[in-house]
């Protein structure tokens, strides 16, 4: 399937703001079942410095704001072919072995409610019955509701709350995971849902290695594995390492946020 991407990200500030640094992993990855066949980005009211690729093979855009700028808006078009292979990504590649995936973080560390979930699932930890089963028991304990989460919660903030979203049921997955020694990563990317074109936001899943098969993708929210609705643009330990936009900034100005996506089959 091909599919068109176009992206629009926008920040206003109550006031100048003088400084500030963001880096946006928000191009697609060619490679394992997508092919990205053209994709650009461009920024209002400020400017690319530099392109990079990061430990993740995540391709990293580094911009800068304009000085005294009180608005910036990126935005990101492209087209992407789509393979369906049933959420399976394969092989391992890249700089970071495969032990880093078994490493915590604070987003993943597993406290007393990730271990009772992980150790409640029947089967073999790693299997891919089992993952099927942990995804089927996050998205239990966890319902999904927007507006209800925060962006700094870690798997046992969003256990204990009982709600949260995709970036929350990807954290209780992957927190599991590690726990019993499977490695997990986290994927943010793109989703078409299949009623509209516009989107609520970009996506978030996680991807679980079995042994045989390699890395497979496991959208919990959705309770299904990636098909050809679905374009990884970024992977990593956690949301941070992932996320589509991140940064830093100075001075006190207020920030208000606006977003849209649309997805379509081309």
């Amino acid at each position: 399937m091909r599919l068109k991407i176009n992206h629009t990200t926008h920040y206003t500030y109550d006031e100048p703001v003088p400084y500030a640094l963001q880096q946006l992993r928000l191009t697609p990855k060619t490679g394992h079942g997508q092919t990205v066949l053209d994709w650009t980005v461009r920024v209002e009211g400020g400017q690319k410095q530099l392109s990079f690729e990061d430990q993740h093979h995540n391709t990293v855009d580094l911009i800068s704001f304009d000085a005294g700028t009180t608005e910036i808006t990126v935005h990101c078009e492209g087209t992407v072919e789509v393979e369906d292979n049933h959420g399976v990504i394969g092989q391992h590649g890249g700089f970071m072995p495969m032990w880093m995936f078994l490493r915590s973080t604070d987003a993943t560390r597993a406290g007393p409610l990730v271990r009772r979930l992980a150790t409640a699932v029947e089967g073999q930890p790693g299997s891919l019955a089992w993952l099927h089963g942990l995804s089927a028991a996050t998205r239990a304990a966890v319902s999904y509701e927007t507006g209800r989460s925060n962006v700094d919660w870690s798997a046992e903030n969003a256990l204990d709350a009982g709600h949260g979203v995709c970036q929350d049921h990807s954290h209780v997955f992957i927190a599991c995971c590690r726990h019993l020694d499977v490695p997990a990563r986290y994927v943010s990317g793109y989703l078409m849902m299949n009623d509209r074109i516009d989107q609520e936001a970009t996506h978030a899943w996680a991807e679980a290695w079995i042994e045989g098969l390699g890395w497979v993708g496991f959208d919990v929210s959705n309770g299904i594995s990636p098909d050809t609705r679905y374009v990884r643009a970024a992977t990593g330990l956690d949301y941070a390492e992932a996320a589509p936009v991140s940064g830093t900034r100075f001075g006190t100005a207020g920030e208000a946020l606006s977003v849209q996506v649309q997805v379509q089959q081309q």
